[in-house]
């Protein structure tokens, strides 16, 4: 008889336990920070994580998304530290510091273990090892002096670039600015969307119903072993993202295009109300999660894999437009976005959604409906996009929305009955239960 494999593992000869999990997590800030890959792919893609124990996946998920949620933080606090700055042209002691850190200040891990493993990181490489002593100083200091140093800062906007706190301030205003910078620094809860019955589920899985009718749950370990997941009663998605395509009103019976669908939960959504749906994207990884998840989930859609930019069908009596952009309304999820886009992205995304919008509105029948929607914070991605359709396009209208239909959050709604979700609403005073990812949407009639 064959005998069976042991998993594989990360650990190598010598290593001291919980040495592998720090390895794995520098080596992905270092290609978040000093590569600009972006974090997902990182997760999906990289294989000694892939092989670590689910336990140790989550600790390292953990350790770079607090190193990049405080990342201003962490920097400002360790330069305090280091009387001659950091060493140039050896990224990996920074890399050691700020894991150190993080874990001494606001992750549960003993200060002896984050100290150890973290010189240990540096002994490990060829350029760092001689700065062994250094970080071992400073993060002794850390522990020392670091929570008092850490209360006596101004932590509210360190940990957000300033070309992003500048664009906030403008279009939303100093105070609310703070609070979505806020909000970006606590670890989002996981919302499902539910096939029906979300009090139900919401008592199954120990989580409470949002006014969006999601159910919000704080949950640990593997998703995919929650009650409900393998039977295809629900399906991970941010209740800010539920919201574009509550916007297309009865859809039942409806011929419609879910543009840049993946990866699928609106698609889901729309499939579940009875429409026909063809969601369309130009990603094939991305394109396979929708297959999949529709497949659990026992809906159907017509999948294409096609440019959108490029692709041409009959008209559609509704399309939804969820276009590419910089993600700043997903920052509590996805902590790399800030240290990864910049202000000149914004610049490129906005020409990409101009033709993909001019591509949706010729996809849609005349009398039809268009939304366009992006999870961006960015108004050049958003209102200035709608804005300019509008003027170089006569037959197409704003149909404002109103608050009954998103659940009465009439916060929700811009002055020009738009849809903008922003990250600091839904607050409350347990923070694992709020905020909601920045979402928004505009409602656009085509004339006959």
């Amino acid at each position: 008889m064959e005998k069976s494999r042991k998993p594989p593992t990360t650990r190598r000869s010598g290593e001291a336990p919980g040495f592998a999990v720090r390895r794995v997590a520098a080596d992905m800030l270092d290609s978040v920070l000093r590569r600009h890959r972006a974090l997902d792919e990182l997760f999906d893609s990289t294989s000694e994580f892939g092989s670590l124990a689910e336990r140790d996946r989550a600790l390292v998920r953990a350790l770079v998304a607090t190193v990049l949620r405080r990342l201003g933080t962490l920097r400002d606090l360790l330069g305090r530290f280091l009387d001659r700055g950091l060493p140039a042209q050896v990224p990996r002691v920074e890399t050691a510091l700020l894991i150190g850190a993080a874990q001494i200040l606001f992750l549960n891990i003993p200060d002896h273990a984050a100290v150890d493993l973290s010189v240990r990181l540096a002994q490990a490489d060829r350029h760092a090892g001689g700065f062994a002593g250094l970080i071992n100083a400073v993060l002794r200091r850390v522990a020392r002096e670091g929570a008092a140093r850490l209360a006596a800062l101004d932590t509210s906007t360190l940990d957000t670039p300033d070309w992003l706190m500048t664009r906030w301030t403008a279009a939303y205003g100093a105070a609310t600015a703070r609070a979505i910078a806020a909000a970006n620094r606590s670890e989002p809860a996981l919302d499902l969307t539910v096939k029906s019955d979300p009090e139900y589920w919401a008592e199954k899985l120990g989580g409470r119903v949002l006014p969006t009718r999601s159910v919000r749950l704080v949950a640990s370990g593997a998703v995919s072993a929650l009650p409900g997941f393998a039977e295809g009663a629900w399906w991970v998605q941010d209740a800010g993202a539920s919201l574009p395509a509550r916007l297309l009103g009865e859809v039942r019976g409806r011929r419609l295009a879910d543009l840049c669908a993946a990866p699928g939960g609106k698609t889901a959504q729309l499939a579940l109300a009875g429409a026909s749906v063809t969601a369309v994207d130009r990603a094939p990884a991305r394109l396979q999660r929708l297959r999949d998840n529709l497949a659990r989930l026992a809906l159907k859609a017509e999948i294409v894999a096609a440019n959108v930019e490029e692709w041409s069908a009959e008209p559609f009596d509704t399309v939804l437009l969820d276009a590419p952009c910089s993600s700043t309304g997903t920052i509590r999820r996805h902590p790399d976005v800030p240290w990864l886009k910049n202000a000149g992205d914004i610049v490129k995304l906005s020409a990409l959604q101009r033709r993909l919008l001019d591509r949706a509105l010729a996809l849609t029948k005349p009398g039809g409906m268009l939304v366009y929607c992006t999870c961006s914070l960015e108004p050049d991605e958003n209102e200035a996009i709608v804005a300019d359709l509008l003027a170089r396009a006569p037959k197409v209208r704003r149909a404002p929305i109103a608050a009954a239909e998103v659940f009465g959050c009439a916060e929700f709604i811009s002055k020009d009955g738009d849809l903008r979700t922003l990250p600091c609403h839904f607050a409350g005073s347990d923070s694992r239960f709020a905020g909601i990812d920045g979402f928004y949407a505009a409602r656009l009639l085509k004339d006959q």
